[in-house]
């Protein structure tokens, strides 16, 4: 049963590959099902009687003709129709009893109902209906209503109808095929973009950490080289503090390259990520590099959702680093975290100087320089549909607002760890 089916297929998609050998088949098989119609009687008593007429030479030649013509039913259905019906019409006008000319235009009018559209079906098919009917009642001895007048009207009824059916069919299945296609490109698409936005944000993640530390490693590193000759105390204390500084950004970029690993790694990380709850260690290592800082932050005993936490530490640890690396000598920064309403507003503030012109740091700096501290804040602060504002302040000095709203905008991808909002240490 198997090799039988098998057998079946491999014929099916030959004939699928080849349609033109499939219609010459048709056409070889249609031909001999009509002459051997052709012999048959319908007689009047007991059904049709076989071998007491044989078919005249020129019914023979329309069938033939009729045949031959379903060959190209594929390529011209419409010209086929015309020419099979009009081998049809003239086979009940000239001949009595007719011979069975008329199964070539049963065929091909299922092909033109397969293969256009359900209006033009209908004009077709009723037109052949009606001239094929027509002739067969006017010009044949037989009775008007005899069944072989009414098989005509029936077959060529059904022909039309069944190709519709499956022509509707075909489009069914097309449309199902096409909406599976569509849905799996959408699913791609989406992957991609998510994939995207995580690449997106795993780059921020490594800006803020890797520009925060290694200015600070280059502060300390400058003033322990200053110091070391005179004050070794000094030198030694602040290469404490770039070990220090160097471990964190050490463990911060496991941290964030963690993420990266495949699903079930046991080492992936697990540490929740930084937020205001450990805003007073990323400000003491800022002091420790010489940057006086004030903090003040109103706490209503409420805690930020995870996203909108990290995203106001990274916030503060950038504007930070700014100062540090480019507010000059005797900048003094302020860092207050204040929550109205349905907003959470972050803003650093400092008193430098910077190069004459424009502040270092800018939005336009970054750009000219290759960076992308002030983008990369405000790329984060967007992505939860907050706002950031940055620019020089009046009098000398810089600010960077971001207002942050309470909620994460929806969609925004959870950190691994960070559930259950901002208090977590790492």
């Amino acid at each position: 049963m198997t090799t039988l089916s098998s057998g079946f297929a491999r014929a099916r998609r030959w004939l699928r590959d080849h349609p033109l050998a499939f219609d010459a088949a048709l056409a070889l098989g249609s031909l001999v099902a009509m002459i051997c119609g052709s012999f048959a009687d319908p007689g009047t008593g007991h059904g049709p009687t076989f071998g007491t007429r044989t078919p005249e030479p020129f019914s023979v030649l329309l069938m033939v003709l009729a045949s031959v013509a379903l060959v190209l039913r594929r390529r011209r259905p419409m010209a086929v129709l015309a020419t099979t019906g009009a081998l049809s019409a003239t086979e009940y006008i000239l001949m009595d009893p007719p011979a069975p000319v008329v199964m070539g235009t049963v065929i091909a009018l299922y092909t033109v109902a397969s293969r256009t559209d359900r209006p033009t079906t209908w004009r077709v098919g009723l037109l052949t209906m009606g001239a094929l009917t027509a002739a067969s009642m006017f010009f044949g001895s037989t009775p008007w209503y005899s069944q072989e007048n009414l098989g005509v009207f029936a077959w060529t009824g059904m022909a039309g109808a069944a190709g519709d059916a499956v022509r509707s069919r075909r489009a069914f299945v097309d449309a199902i095929r096409e909406r599976a296609e569509r849905a799996e490109r959408t699913r791609e698409e989406e992957a991609r973009r998510r994939v995207a936005e995580e690449r997106l944000r795993i780059a921020r993640d490594l800006h803020d950490v890797v520009a925060h530390h290694i200015a600070l490693v280059n502060v300390q590193a400058g003033v322990a080289a200053h110091v070391m000759d005179k004050r070794p105390d000094q030198a030694k204390e602040a290469l404490g503090h770039v070990r220090d500084a160097s471990r964190s950004a050490l463990n911060e970029l496991r941290v964030t390259v963690g993420l990266l690993r495949q699903q079930g790694d046991p080492e992936a990380p697990t540490e929740p990520a930084p937020g205001l709850a450990v805003l007073g260690e990323l400000v003491g290592t800022f002091r420790n590099a010489g940057l006086p800082v004030e903090v003040a932050c109103s706490d209503h005993g409420n805690r930020l959702p995870a996203a909108v936490d990290l995203a106001a530490y990274r916030v503060i640890q950038e504007a930070l680093t700014n100062v540090r690396k480019h507010a000059g000598a005797g900048a003094k920064a302020e860092v207050s975290v204040v929550r109205v309403g349905a907003t959470a507003e972050v803003t650093v503030l400092d008193n430098g100087r910077g190069s004459a012109g424009r502040r270092p740091g800018s939005a336009a700096d970054d750009l000219d320089s290759g960076g992308h501290g002030l983008v990369g804040m405000r790329e984060r602060v967007t992505a939860l549909g907050g706002a950031l504002t940055a620019g020089p302040r009046y009098g000398g000095g810089f600010r960077v607002h971001a207002i942050l709203p309470v909620e994460a905008r929806t969609g925004e991808p959870e950190r691994p760890g960070t559930a259950g909002g901002t208090g977590l240490r790492r």
